[in-house]
């Protein structure tokens, strides 16, 4: 027969008195695992309770003080370096090449000396238009001889005044093959001349594009580049939107330019700002700029893409944060301020521009409160906060207490 006490539905609280339990009939199994749950269920109720009478802990956080500073007004963009000159060495004659009088990548300097080309040909044209000089000054001076005579003779009614007149007209004709003849020499001059092939300006030289031996084909075969890189420019390009303040700034005087490594920052150069295209782009917004290096130590080379930092202007007193203490939400952006009773506070914040690692704030923070730069998400407005120092790099954080 069944106990009367144990029934379907019988409360917790009638489970523990039921006489069949109190009389110490052994129960199963089963029993005491159920037991052994509602005492710790009861348990865990009461800590929880504990917890929640209690006062929560404080928040660790990491702080900084927000500062007044100078701060730039800069825009960023990347740019592609260029050779302020760049010259393809050609040949003016036809030719063979017969000496190269420099090494690839050679430094040059205008007017040095960087090929020769075979003489030979060149030289036995010049003689050839110097000998038919001397026979055309040779003919001329025999032809003036006879229009003297015939002049005289013409005076004297010995030769009708038509046969002076022949001779005079001829003397006049050889006298312009003189002149043809001497064109042609000085022709033969310059073109041997073109022979030696000096370099057009100072610069680096190329990679070499012919070699000793090479027929070399006049205003065809391109023979080496020559690019100037001491001065050097840096192309790049910014939104339209930023040419009013570009064009202000620029008739105030010529903004500062920094060129950097893409990655790292690392600074290549500094120079100004030399060259504004005379149209946007329609297809992409954008507009040509240009920028002027001296690039002495040669930081910078032709086909190199850097960061280019474009400096419009220095604000004198601007408020300053560290770029993580700026969280961004449902409503904008914000950052949590350390009150002196170590609450913290949400504050909404309009940001001007960020600078590397800081962002200068236009509203919302004065400078000399205290903002948190980690431990945001752990953060609720008024919660209690405690200040850790930051960690730094190699060092491992302490250890954490776990939550029961």
């Amino acid at each position: 027969m069944a106990n009367p006490g144990w029934r379907r539905g019988t409360p917790v609280a009638t489970l523990r008195m039921s006489p069949w339990l109190s009389r110490g009939v052994r129960a199963g199994p089963l029993a005491g695992l159920a037991l052994a749950g509602l005492l710790a269920i009861a348990a865990c109720t009461r800590t929880g309770e504990s917890e929640r009478s209690g006062s929560e802990p404080p928040v660790p956080v990491t702080v900084a003080t927000a500062v007044s500073k100078p701060m730039p007004l800069e825009l960023r963009s990347i740019g592609t370096v260029q050779p302020s000159s760049s010259v393809t060495v050609r040949s003016r004659v036809d030719g063979i090449l017969a000496k190269i009088h420099f090494r690839e990548g050679q430094d040059v300097k205008e007017g040095n000396l960087l090929f020769t080309l075979d003489r030979g040909p060149l030289e036995a044209e010049l003689r050839q238009a110097r000998a038919n000089l001397a026979r055309s000054q040779a003919q001329l001076d025999n032809a003036r001889k006879d229009a003297e005579r015939y002049a005289e003779l013409a005076r004297k009614g010995f030769v009708a005044q038509q046969q002076a007149d022949q001779t005079e007209t001829a003397a006049a004709a050889l006298a312009a093959t003189v002149h043809a003849d001497l064109a042609v020499v000085e022709n033969a001059r310059i073109q041997l001349g073109y022979a030696t092939i000096r370099a057009p300006m100072s610069g680096r030289t190329g990679a070499l594009l012919v070699h000793e031996g090479d027929l070399i084909k006049t205003n065809d075969t391109a023979m080496v580049v020559v690019n100037r890189i001491r001065p050097i420019d840096v192309a790049f390009t910014l939104p339209e939107r930023e040419l009013p303040e570009l064009q202000a700034r620029s008739a105030a005087g010529d903004p500062m330019v920094r060129a950097q490594a893409p990655q790292g920052d690392r600074p290549l150069g500094q120079g100004r700002f030399t060259f504004i295209d005379n149209r946007v782009d329609p297809v992409t917004g954008t507009i040509q700029l240009k920028a002027s290096f001296p690039n002495d130590e040669g930081m910078l080379w032709p086909g190199q893409f850097v960061s280019v930092v474009l400096t419009l202007a220095v604000d004198p007193a601007a408020t300053v944060v560290p770029t993580p203490a700026v969280q961004m939400g449902q409503a904008g952006r914000y950052v949590f301020v350390v009150k002196p009773d170590q609450t913290a506070e949400l504050r909404p914040v309009s940001v001007a521009r960020e600078v590397g690692e800081e962002t200068v704030i236009a509203r919302g923070v004065a400078p000399g409160e205290t903002v948190v730069t980690d431990g945001q998400l752990r953060l609720i407005p008024g919660a209690k906060v405690e200040v850790t120092p930051p960690v730094s790099a190699g060092t491992a954080p302490p250890p954490s207490t776990p939550t029961p």
